[in-house]
């Protein structure tokens, strides 16, 4: 068990799960604190950093592409403060960070986690119903209709039509973009059969966005419909109008490979961790701790 508890939040790992959960201190932002504690399985993990600084460290984890239906609706944008896989460690527990990583390092190399892109979503996203106030309008979601509500702010050409209600599996698409400088952001369903290239001041399927404190918690209502959609791995599978001959056959079942032997299997990864710290990849300490871990399975 690795633990290391900070005024910004705790993480703990138990060797297969990384259970964030956000400090209360009043520098922890909203997003982080609305979305709770997440429980990051190791499969979604691709890899775990400390950087340390003069007043104080940042533990940042990386998640696998197509991991977590947040990031993914996020697109890379959200902010330091906001982004739930980041914690600012305090410099007298610097030591403490380090040995957090090393946990986590040695366990993706013993189970061998793959660092490419996933099938699917590995965390479940935001809990649902969610409702969020913020530029335009009101945006709620309970896991099967999105409901937007305008407010005195509103452009009258968008809420002239009134509240709109949106069916989950008439949207094809969900977008989060926060409002950057002087350009304005936005929350955006895309309808399936209705593009539109207006506006988000003007689209009735959008809220725009105008930087205050509450805007990134849009990115919640994103990543709860985001995963509730298909996965973008999935998107070449969904291609109702491609033509016969492009369309992939199952290839013949192929006999089974027999299993093969756990006794066998932990002693030749023993041999990958012995020519790993030969070559310098692993140090004597990662080599250690690795081939430890291994002889206790044994």
């Amino acid at each position: 068990m690795a633990e290391i508890i900070q005024r910004d939040g705790t993480w703990t790992f138990d060797g297969e799960t990384l259970r964030l959960v956000p400090g209360r201190d009043k520098n922890v932002s909203l997003l982080r604190k609305s979305l709770g504690e997440l429980a990051v399985p190791l499969g979604a993990l691709a890899g775990i950093a400390f950087e340390q600084g003069k007043k104080s460290g940042r533990l940042r984890l990386r998640l696998r592409d197509g991991a977590d239906p947040l990031l993914q609706a996020a697109g890379g944008k959200l902010g330091d403060a906001a982004d739930p896989y980041q914690l600012t460690v305090d410099t007298d527990r610097y030591g403490v960070a380090e040995y957090v990583v090393d946990e986590v390092r040695n366990a993706l190399l013993i189970e061998q986690v793959p660092a490419a892109s996933c099938e699917s979503y590995l965390l479940p996203g935001p809990s649902v119903p969610l409702s969020v106030s913020a530029g335009d309008g009101t945006v709620s979601f309970d896991g099967e209709h999105i409901r937007l509500e305008w407010n005195w702010k509103t452009e009258e050409a968008k809420s002239a039509s009134g509240t709109r209600s949106l069916a989950l599996a008439d949207v094809a698409a969900v977008e989060w973009q926060p409002a950057v400088g002087l350009e304005n952001g936005y929350l955006r369903f895309t309808v399936r059969h209705a593009p539109t290239k207006a506006p988000p001041k003007y689209d009735p399927n959008s809220v725009e966005l105008w930087g205050f404190k509450k805007d990134p918690l849009m990115a919640l209502i994103a990543a709860a419909v985001q995963a509730r959609l298909p996965h973008p791995a999935a998107a070449f599978a969904e291609a109702p109008d491609a033509p016969p001959a492009l369309v992939a056959q199952p290839a013949p079942a192929q006999p089974a490979a027999p299993a093969e032997d756990d006794h066998d299997a932990l002693l030749r990864r023993l041999r990958e961790l012995g020519e790993l710290h030969q070559s310098g990849i692993l140090t004597a300490e990662e080599f250690a701790a690795a081939k430890q871990a291994v002889l206790k399975r044994l």
